[in-house]
């Protein structure tokens, strides 16, 4: 769910680490960009307080609820064909069935996805699932420690399954006949919403869990690792949606 240049981005950084030198506290962390990473964090930092904090103040508690809940459930429909791609690959087949459940009910009686009706019917509540997860499953480590510009953590193995994901979302062939970077850069966008959405839900919390720590980077990373971890383990509760 995240931009194409964000990756290339990305991988002109892992290029650079050979040159940069590795101390055995940041070796043992797997995270020989530790300097370059903390730099871009604290830019992070600032994004999100100076503009997704007051974008998500005004989002969780003065958007109509009834709004959010379309939002959220619209974003989240665009995001199970991938979904249903991955709980295949992962061989999570009886998920698969609830994921293409979900989205042939919410696409044709939920208008598109705008109105869940497939958690009332009794289908399991939303699970991610994307190919850096899939990745995980099949044994591909993670690499080294990776903080991108707005994106936040990202690491080499979710930046490939983001790629994969972008190939796999049917919208990305849609229009047909459309230029190529037109069709990457509207599937990467409404990819990116989604997670963007959910991260102004929770950026409150998240910032708090940070606000206590000697070093909230350090912090930071290991809450995403035991999260990543978590989902790829698939320890992680479905996503219901927004009160």
């Amino acid at each position: 769910m995240r931009s194409v240049g964000a990756a290339i981005l990305a991988a002109c950084s892992v290029l650079l680490s050979g040159c940069a030198g590795v101390s055995p506290e940041t070796n043992s962390a797997n995270d020989p960009l530790e300097p370059i990473n903390r730099a871009v964090y604290r830019v992070d930092e600032r994004f999100d307080q100076y503009v997704v904090l007051p974008i998500a103040w005004v989002y969780v508690f003065h958007t109509w609820q009834p709004l959010r809940r379309g939002l959220h459930s619209f974003l989240i429909n665009l995001d199970l064909p991938v979904t249903f791609t991955n709980d295949v690959l992962q061989g999570e087949f009886s998920e698969a069935g609830s994921t293409l459940g979900r989205l042939t009910l919410n696409s044709t009686i939920g208008i598109g996805g705008l109105v869940d009706v497939a958690t009332p019917a009794g289908i399991p509540s939303y699970h991610p699932a994307d190919f850096g997860q899939t990745l995980g499953r099949w044994g591909v480590p993670e690499g080294p420690f990776l903080v991108l510009p707005i994106i936040g953590p990202d690491p080499p193995r979710d930046l490939v399954g983001d790629a994969a994901d972008l190939l796999i979302d049917p919208l990305f062939y849609l229009p047909p006949g459309a230029p190529f970077y037109e069709r990457v850069a509207i599937t990467a966008t409404l990819r990116t919403a989604s997670p963007f959405e959910g991260h102004a839900r929770n950026i409150v919390l998240r910032q708090e869990l940070e606000k206590g720590s000697v070093d909230p980077y350090v912090t930071m990373r290991s809450i995403y690792r035991q999260l990543r971890d978590d989902e790829i383990a698939g320890q992680l509760p479905p996503i219901d949606e927004p009160k």
